[in-house]
C-alpha cells in the first residue's frame, strides 16, 4: 500500500466492509494516521497540518456502521530540557482537537502512553540513544509488520500504535 496524501486518493465508502476499524494516531504535527478496516485494507496519512482538513480526513475513514476505535498516544505533560514548552502546548493542543473530533463522531477514544505501546510491542529504548536512532528503529519495526506498506517517519508510530489496538483490545 502507498500512504494516502489526500482524501480524493481514497476509495468510496462503499468499497469498504462493515465491521471493526482500528485507528493508530501518533498526534504531533510530524505525525500520522494509521487505519485497518475488516477487510483488512491499512491505509496511512500524515498528520494534517489543518483542523479542518483533519475532521474531514476523521469523518471519511470511519464508517458509521462500524466498530470503530482510535488509539491515541497520550501526551506527557512535561518532557523535560529536550522539549521546550511552547512545544508541549502545541502537541497537547494537537491531541485535545484530535480526541474532541473523534469523540464528537462518536467513536470511542483510547489514550495509551508510549512506555505502554512500545512496551507491549517488546519495543525499548536504549538509554542515551540519540531521538533520530530511535524513530529510525521504530520506523524499521514498523516496516517489518506492516512490509506491504510504505513506512515513513511519520507514519511509523501511527502504525504501531495501531497495531498495539489490533493486539490488545
Amino acid at each position: 500500500m502507498i500512504p494516502i496524501k489526500t482524501l480524493s486518493e481514497l476509495p468510496p465508502r462503499e468499497k469498504y466492509n462493515p465491521g471493526k476499524v482500528t485507528i493508530g494516531i501518533d498526534p504531533g504535527l510530524g505525525g500520522g494516521i494509521a487505519v485497518k478496516y475488516a477487510s483488512n485494507i491499512i491505509y496511512t496519512f500524515n498528520m494534517p497540518q489543518d483542523v479542518d482538513q483533519l475532521r474531514d480526513l476523521a469523518e471519511r475513514i470511519t464508517y458509521p456502521d462500524s466498530s470503530n476505535t482510535v488509539y491515541i498516544e497520550d501526551v506527557p505533560p512535561f518532557a523535560g530540557k529536550q522539549l521546550p514548552g511552547a512545544r508541549m502546548f502545541r502537541l497537547g493542543e494537537n491531541c485535545g482537537v484530535i480526541r474532541g473530533i473523534f469523540s464528537g463522531l462518536y467513536i470511542k477514544t483510547v489514550l495509551v502512553r508510549p512506555q505502554e505501546w512500545q512496551g507491549a510491542l517488546g519495543l525499548k529504548k536504549e538509554k542515551g540513544m540519540e531521538q533520530s536512532a530511535w524513530k529510525r528503529e521504530l520506523k524499521q519495526a514498523a516496516q517489518e509488520l506492516y512490509p506491504e506498506i510504505k513506512v515513513t517517519l511519520k507514519t511509523a508510530d501511527a502504525l504501531l500504535i495501531m497495531h498495539y489496538g489490533l493486539t490488545y483490545e
